[in-house]
């Protein structure tokens, strides 16, 4: 079963808010455990509250003392790279916020105007009840946009055509001595043999000629 969504907000209710903090403490220490383990980093966690007299350290004071002495070793530059504090990160948060709702607008603009470019085609007019001068030119770039499209698509198609109608595949001929060979193979005959035999036998396999065999060595007749 799902969790129910947590709406991010100050919660006013005391003994509420108190539990709340005792839960979500032991939630972000273990993701914090969950963390140095499963990508081999180091960190650690201090914590203070009104709620409890001491501080909430993880994973050991000797351990916070390693983890900031490393950190304070680092460059100034590495150090506050990608830095952040309440104000920053929620400016990020709208800024990205933002974006997210400049492209749903987007598409849902898009998507209106194909409703109407369909329905406008539909009824073979243009539907201009309540457009605006916005309406008419966004229409009017997609309906271009569309026709740049099926240009592009009828030229490739041309193209595939012109190059299978330039290449036509032609059989590959089979050569005489190939169907000798094909008929040694078959009736056993002697590789060795006359060659006016050899014809003899491929004239009779072909259907050419009155179907009788050349003279020549009886065995070969014989075995055919």
């Amino acid at each position: 079963m799902a969790r129910k969504k947590v709406k991010l907000a100050f919660i006013v209710n005391d003994a509420a808010r108190k539990a709340s903090y005792k839960k979500r403490v032991k939630g972000l220490l273990k993701k914090v455990n969950e963390l140095t383990t499963l990508c081999g980093i180091e960190a650690c966690a201090i914590i203070y509250s009104q709620y409890d007299p001491k501080l909430v350290v993880w994973p050991s004071p000797f351990g916070v003392h390693r983890v900031l002495s490393k950190f304070r070793t680092m460059p100034e530059l590495e150090q506050t790279k990608k830095m952040v504090n309440q104000e920053t990160y929620l400016n990020q948060r709208i800024a990205k916020a933002k974006e997210q709702l400049k492209k749903q607008m987007k598409d849902n603009r898009e998507n209106e105007m194909n409703l109407l470019m369909i329905q406008s085609l539909s009824a073979m007019e243009i539907l201009h009840n309540n457009m605006t001068l916005d309406d008419l030119n966004d229409l009017s770039w997609l309906i271009d946009q569309n026709l740049k499209n099926v240009d592009r698509r009828l030229e490739t198609l041309n193209k595939n055509a012109d190059i299978s109608t330039s290449q036509p595949q032609m059989a590959a001929p089979i050569a005489m001595n190939e169907e000798v060979t094909l008929v040694d193979q078959v009736h056993g005959l002697d590789m060795n043999a006359d060659t006016m035999q050899k014809q003899g036998f491929v004239n009779l396999i072909n259907g050419n000629g009155d179907g009788t065999m050349p003279s020549g060595d009886a065995n070969l007749q014989n075995g055919f």
